[in-house]
C-alpha cells in the first residue's frame, strides 16, 4: 500500500524541489514571477485573439478561459502556459477548469517541473481535491514518469470517477506496470465504477503487450455486454489485441462486425497481417481499403511500401510512390525512407539515390544508413564506403545500424578502423554492432579478436552467441565451441536453430568425437528444431564428415523441406565417401524436380567424379553446366577439372586445360597438378607445377614436400636435399603426419614411430602379430612409398611405424571384438598402408573407416570403397 502524504505538504515539497533546479530554462523558475516561455507561434485567429485580449483594458475571465481552452485543444501548450502566466500576473481569478487545462498542457509537454508549480497553485486555490483538477494532475504525473506522485494525488482525491480511474490505469500501463494496471481495473469495478470505452482501451493495451489473450477475450465479452461494440476506437484496440496474440481470425471477425471503420482500423489489420506473416492477405486488405474509398494515411503507405520491399515488387512500389505524390504525403520522412529502401531492395539503386538526393537538408542517420545498406546489398561496396565517408564529413553521426552495415564492406574498408570508431563512439557494447564485428573477424580468420569483441558485449543475444559459435566452427575448434555453448545455456539463453547448426558444424571438425555430434542432435530433437532447414542440413554434413553416411542419408530423407544447401550437403557427403554413383542419382533427382542448380552443385559433382575416376562423366557435367545451365566456369570449376584429369593420369590434358583457361591458374590448380605428378612420377611437369606453386605461396610446405618426394621417388637424392635445404632457408615447416582415434569418448593421437602412449608395448606387440599374419597372406612391403635414402630393410621398418597403423592397432586392442574402427589422418594415406588396411579388415573381420585429407575409405572384407583410386 502506497503511503498517502498530506496534499498541502506534498505540494510544498514539490515547490521546494522546483526552486532548487536553477539550471533549468526560464519557464521552470518560480511560475508566477517568470517571463513568458519563448515560442514561435503560427499565424491564426487564436493568436489575434490573444493580442486583442492583451490590449483590452478590462479583461473578462470568460474570454481568457475560452482562449486557454482553444490553445490546449489545438495542442498549443506553450502558448496556453504563457497565457496562464499573464493571467496570474494580472491577478485574475482562476477556476478548476482553467487549472485543469494548464495541468493538461504540462502533461502534454512532459514538463513535470512546471506541472508541480501549477499543482501548488491548485492547492493554494483550494482546488487540489477537485475531481477534474485531480484527474489532470494524475495524468500529468503519469506522463512524466511520476507514478508515485500520481498515485498520491489520486489517493488524496475525495471524489473519483471513471475518468480518474482511467487516467490512473493508463498511467500505470504507460510506465510498464502492467500487473498493477490490471489490479486497479479489478479494484475499480469492485468499488462500483463502471469502465468506459477509454478504460477498456487502456486495459486491452496491457493485455496485448503481455499476450494475455484469455483475459482479453473476457474483456471483449464485457465490451459486448456494455453495448460498446460499435465504438470504432475500442474495436481497433480489440483488433490490435487479437493480432498481437496471433489470433488473426478473431481480429478479422471484429473487423467484419464493425459498423464503421476509420484509417486506424484498416492500418491495424494490415500491419497485423504483416506481423503474423500473412503478407498476401495484407496486400489484399490494402486493395479492399482503396475500393472502400478510405483515404490512405502515412502509416498505411509505410506498411505496404515495406511489404513491396520484402517481396521485391518494384512495379507496385512505383505505383505506391505515385499515389503518395498525389496524396501530398511525399514529404513525410518515414514514407521517403520506406520508398528508398524499397527501390534499393529491388536493386534500383539509381532511383534510390534520386530519392535520397531529394531529401537534401532533411537527411537523417536513418536515411544515410538505408542508402549505405542498399549499396552494400547490391554489390556496390565502393559506393557504400564512399557514402559512409561522406556521411562522416557532413557531421552525421553513425548509429549502431550504420556500423553494423558498413562492417559488411570489409575488406573494402578496414575493419580495424571501423572498430576503432565504434569504440570511440561507445557502440562496442551494442549487440548488433558486436555481432557484425564478430562475423567480420571470423571471416578473416581472426577468431581471437572476435573473442575479445564478444566479451565486451553487455547484453549478448542469441545472435551474438551464434556468431561466436560459427567462428569456432570455422576454425574447427570443437572444444572452444562446446565451451561457449555451455556458457550460453548457463546464462539462460535459449538456443535457436542457427545456434544449434553452428555447434553441430563445429562437431564436424576433425578433433570432434562422434558422440558429441549425436548429443547436440538429441538436444535439437528435444527443442523440436531438428527438422528446421538450416539445422537438418548441418546434421547431414556432420554425419557425413564423421563417417556415418547412412545416418546422413536418413536425416536427408526425413527433411520435410529442402533447399539447394540440403541437396548440396548430401551430394558433398556422398562425394567424400567415394560413392560417385549415388552423387549422380541425387543430381538426376534434382533435375527431375526442376530444382535450381548453381555453380557449387557442379563443383561437388565434378569433385565426386574426380574421386571415383569417372573422367568422362566429369567432363560431361562440366559441359552440361556451361551449355544447359549457362553457368560461367569459375577458377574452382577449372581446378576440379584439372584434378579430374590429373588423378586419372591424363596430365597432358590437364596442362592443356590450364593453358586454355580464361584466367591465370591459382595455387589450387597447380597443387592438384603437382599432387598427381607425385603419384604418376612425372618429374618435369611436377617441377614446373612446384615452381608455380612456390611463386604463388612461398610459405606453403605442400609444394616443397611434394617436389622433394618426386625427386626421392626418382632416386635423385641430391635434388631432393636441395629442396629440403631451401625449406630450411625460408623457414618453411613441414606439417607432421598424424592419426587419431576415438575410444570411449576420448581421442588418442599418434605420430609415426610414436612410443608416448601408455599402452605402447601392447600396440607394437599387436603390430608384430599383424605383420606376421600379413606375411602369411603373401604381403610384401611397397618401399617405393618410403622417401628416405636408407637401406631396403629400414624402409620396411618406416612403413611398419606409420601413424595410421599405430592408431588401428590401438583400436583393435581397446575396442570390443567385431566392432568397427574409425580413424582420421591429416595427410593422404600412403599406398602401402592402404593395402595393409584392406588385409587387416580380413584378418580381424572388422569394418575399418579411414578419413584422410582427400576422402573417406571404407575397408571391408579386403576391399575399399575407393576402388583403389584416391
Amino acid at each position: 500500500m502506497i503511503a498517502k502524504p498530506g496534499l498541502r505538504s506534498l505540494a510544498i515539497s514539490y515547490t521546494k524541489r522546483a526552486l532548487t533546479q536553477t539550471h533549468l530554462s526560464s519557464h521552470t523558475k518560480r511560475l508566477f514571477h517568470s517571463q513568458p516561455i519563448p515560442f514561435t507561434p503560427k499565424p491564426s485567429n487564436t493568436i489575434n485573439a490573444h493580442h486583442l485580449f492583451d490590449k483590452t483594458p478590462q479583461r473578462d475571465p470568460l474570454e481568457y478561459t475560452h482562449l486557454l481552452f482553444d490553445y490546449t485543444r489545438n495542442d498549443r501548450n506553450h502558448e496556453a502556459i504563457n497565457l496562464f502566466l499573464g493571467v496570474s500576473r494580472a491577478g485574475l481569478p482562476v477556476n478548476g477548469s482553467v487549472l485543469s487545462s494548464v495541468v493538461k498542457a504540462c502533461g502534454s509537454l512532459c514538463d513535470q517541473v512546471v506541472g508541480r508549480q501549477v499543482h501548488c497553485q491548485c492547492v493554494k486555490s483550494g482546488l487540489g481535491e477537485d475531481v477534474s483538477v485531480g484527474t489532470s494532475l494524475v495524468d500529468m504525473y503519469m506522463k512524466t514518469e511520476g507514478v508515485v506522485e500520481g498515485r498520491g494525488v489520486f489517493d488524496e482525491m475525495r471524489e473519483t470517477n471513471v475518468v480518474s480511474w482511467t487516467s490512473l490505469i493508463s498511467g500505470y500501463a504507460r510506465n510498464g506496470l502492467n500487473d498493477q494496471a490490471l489490479e486497479l481495473f479489478s479494484q475499480m469495478q469492485m468499488e462500483g465504477n463502471k469502465p468506459n470505452p477509454f478504460t477498456y482501451v487502456a486495459v486491452l493495451g496491457v493485455l496485448a503487450d503481455d499476450g494475455m489473450v484469455e483475459k482479453g477475450s473476457q474483456v471483449h465479452a464485457m465490451v459486448v455486454k456494455n453495448g460498446y461494440v460499435e465504438i470504432t476506437f475500442l474495436c481497433n484496440s480489440l483488433i490490435n489485441m487479437y493480432l498481437k496474440s496471433g489470433m488473426v481470425s478473431e481480429a478479422r471477425a471484429v473487423f467484419d462486425s464493425m459498423a464503421s471503420r476509420d484509417e486506424v482500423t484498416w492500418n491495424s489489420l494490415i500491419a497485423g497481417y504483416v506481423t503474423n506473416g500473412l503478407e498476401l492477405e495484407a496486400f489484399e486488405m490494402f486493395n479492399q481499403m482503396g475500393l472502400a474509398g478510405i483515404k490512405f494515411t502515412q502509416p498505411i503507405f509505410v506498411t505496404v511500401i515495406k511489404l513491396c520491399a520484402n517481396y521485391e515488387e518494384l512495379g507496385f512500389a512505383r505505383q505506391l510512390h505515385c499515389r503518395v505524390l498525389k496524396s501530398g504525403l511525399a514529404s513525410h520522412r518515414n514514407i521517403e525512407t520506406a520508398i528508398l529502401v524499397a527501390y534499393s531492395k529491388c536493386s534500383e539503386m539509381d532511383d534510390a539515390y534520386n530519392m535520397f538526393s531529394m531529401m537534401q537538408g532533411v537527411q537523417t542517420v536513418v536515411t544515410w544508413t538505408a542508402m549505405i545498406s542498399g549499396y552494400l546489398q547490391n554489390g556496390g561496396t565502393e559506393e557504400g564506403v564512399k557514402l559512409f565517408c561522406k556521411m562522416s564529413r557532413e557531421g552525421v553521426r553513425p548509429n549502431d545500424f550504420t556500423y553494423s552495415a558498413i562492417i559488411m564492406a570489409h575488406p573494402s574498408i578496414s575493419i580495424f578502423q571501423v572498430h576503432a570508431q565504434v569504440i570511440k563512439t561507445n557502440y562496442e557494447k551494442s549487440p548488433s554492432v558486436g555481432t557484425s564485428l564478430i562475423d567480420a573477424y571470423v571471416k578473416t580468420g581472426n577468431v581471437p579478436e572476435a573473442e575479445k569483441v564478444f566479451q565486451t558485449i553487455d547484453e549478448k543475444d542469441v545472435v551474438a552467441w551464434s556468431a561466436m559459435l560459427a567462428g569456432y566452427a570455422q576454425i574447427e575448434d570443437t572444444v572452444g565451441a562446446i565451451k561457449i555453448f555451455l556458457q550460453l545455456t548457463r546464462k539462460g539463453v535459449k538456443p535457436n536453430e542457427f545456434t544449434l547448426s553452428s555447434i553441430i558444424n563445429a562437431c564436424a571438425g576433425p578433433s570432434a568425437t562422434v558422440e558429441q555430434g549425436k548429443q547436440f542432435h538429441a538436444c535439437s530433437i528435444k527443442l523440436r528444431l531438428n527438422n528446421t532447414l538450416c539445422l537438418s542440413s548441418a546434421l547431414v554434413t556432420m554425419y557425413a564428415k564423421m563417417g556415418n553416411i547412412e545416418s546422413a542419408n536418413e536425416v536427408f530423407k526425413r527433411q520435410g523441406e529442402r533447399d539447394l544447401v540440403s541437396w548440396n550437403s548430401m551430394i558433398s557427403g556422398y562425394a567424400q565417401h567415394g560413392q560417385g554413383n549415388k552423387v549422380l542419382e541425387v543430381f538426376e533427382e534434382m533435375r527431375r524436380q526442376n530444382l535450381e542448380i548453381d555453380g557449387i552443385t557442379f563443383i561437388l559433382i565434378i569433385s565426386a567424379c574426380t574421386h571415383a575416376g569417372l573422367v568422362d562423366e566429369g567432363k560431361r557435367f562440366f559441359n552440361i553446366m556451361v551449355q544447359d545451365y549457362n553457368i560461367d566456369p569459375t577458377m574452382e570449376h577449372y581446378s576440379c577439372m584439372v584434378d579430374l584429369y590429373s588423378r586419372a593420369g591424363k596430365l597432358e590434358k590437364a596442362m592443356n586445360l590450364i593453358n586454355s583457361m580464361p584466367f591465370t591458374a591459382d595455387a589450387n590448380v597447380w597443387r592438384a597438378l603437382l599432387g598427381a605428378c607425385r603419384v604418376h612420377r612425372n618429374l618435369e611437369l611436377g617441377k614446373l607445377a612446384a615452381e608455380k606453386l612456390i611463386l604463388l605461396q612461398p610459405q606453403d610446405s605442400a609444394a616443397y614436400v611434394l617436389l622433394s618426394n618426386i625427386y626421392a621417388a626418382a632416386g635423385n637424392w641430391q635434388e631432393r636435399d636441395k629442396v629440403r635445404k631451401l625449406m630450411d632457408e625460408r623457414k618453411v615447416k613441414k606439417q607432421p603426419g598424424y592419426s587419431w582415434i576415438e575410444v570411449k569418448n576420448k581421442t588418442y593421437t599418434f605420430l609415426a614411430g610414436d612410443v608416448s602412449h601408455p599402452m605402447s608395448d601392447r600396440i607394437y606387440s599387436k603390430l608384430d602379430e599383424l605383420n606376421n599374419r600379413l606375411k602369411d597372406m603373401g604381403y610384401q612391403p611397397d618401399t617405393n612409398y618410403v622417401l628416405h635414402d636408407v637401406e631396403e630393410e629400414h624402409k620396411a621398418a618406416f612403413l611398419y611405424q606409420h601413424s595410421e597403423r599405430l592408431a588401428i592397432a590401438f583400436g583393435l586392442i581397446a575396442k570390443p571384438p567385431g566392432s568397427p574402427i574409425q580413424i582420421l589422418k591429416n595427410l593422404r594415406v600412403c599406398g602401402d598402408c592402404h593395402t595393409v588396411i584392406k588385409l587387416i579388415s580380413v584378418i580381424e573381420a572388422r569394418d575399418i573407416v579411414v578419413r584422410d585429407s582427400n576422402r573417406y575409405h571404407h575397408f571391408k572384407g579386403g576391399l575399399c570403397s575407393c576402388g583403389d583410386y584416391w
